[in-house]
């Protein structure tokens, strides 16, 4: 293909774009460019920050490997429930995709990309994995990873590790009635 036809085809899907908002932009050449099997990193970004001499920073280190496919990820982190498999696609679409916030449907996409089982309901693991604090919700019936599923996925296939690293960072609640009792005994 040469140059002409380069700008041609550039054009035609600058102008296809232009009229989806930017969300439905991005998701929609998300899709094509796995669609169209081409390796693609979100370390490519222009919103990186750079160093002194323009060198582009880390800003994290969750994986070496930024071209892993969902399916090598998965692999990877071995999860054994639906609520774990959801907390790894969950992960992958903050760090490999660069998409924070996203729907049950995204998750559903990527399970299927990832040639995993399908959900025998998509909606209920969710919801699972919200009780379990490994997502949230967010704006606009959009959920996102917290940062107990952050730090879970990470230690995974680890399972001890993953647990324990679950633990220290839930905030025990107190206990309403327990609580009324010390301050009458006070």
């Amino acid at each position: 293909m040469n140059d002409d036809n380069n700008l041609e085809v550039f054009t035609t899907i600058v102008t296809a774009l232009k009229g989806l908002e930017q969300e439905a932009q991005k998701r929609t050449l998300q899709a094509v460019i796995t669609f169209l099997n081409i390796p693609f990193s979100s370390q490519a970004s222009s919103t990186r920050s750079t160093d002194n001499a323009g060198i582009p920073k880390h800003e994290s280190s969750f994986s070496q490997d930024r071209d892993m496919s969902p399916k090598e990820f998965l692999r990877e982190k071995l999860p054994k429930t639906d609520v774990e498999r959801v907390a790894c696609l969950a992960y992958y679409l903050t760090h490999y995709r660069n998409l924070q916030f996203f729907k049950t449907l995204d998750l559903s996409a990527l399970n299927t990309e990832a040639a995993q089982p399908k959900f025998s309901n998509a909606a209920v693991a969710v919801n699972n994995a919200m009780r379990s604090g490994f997502i949230v919700q967010a704006a606009k019936g959009s959920n996102q990873l917290s940062a107990a599923g952050e730090v879970f996925v990470q230690a995974l296939p680890d399972r001890e590790a993953a647990k324990a690293n679950l633990s220290n960072m839930r905030v025990r609640k107190r206990n309403k009635k327990t609580s009324g009792k010390n301050s009458n005994k006070e």
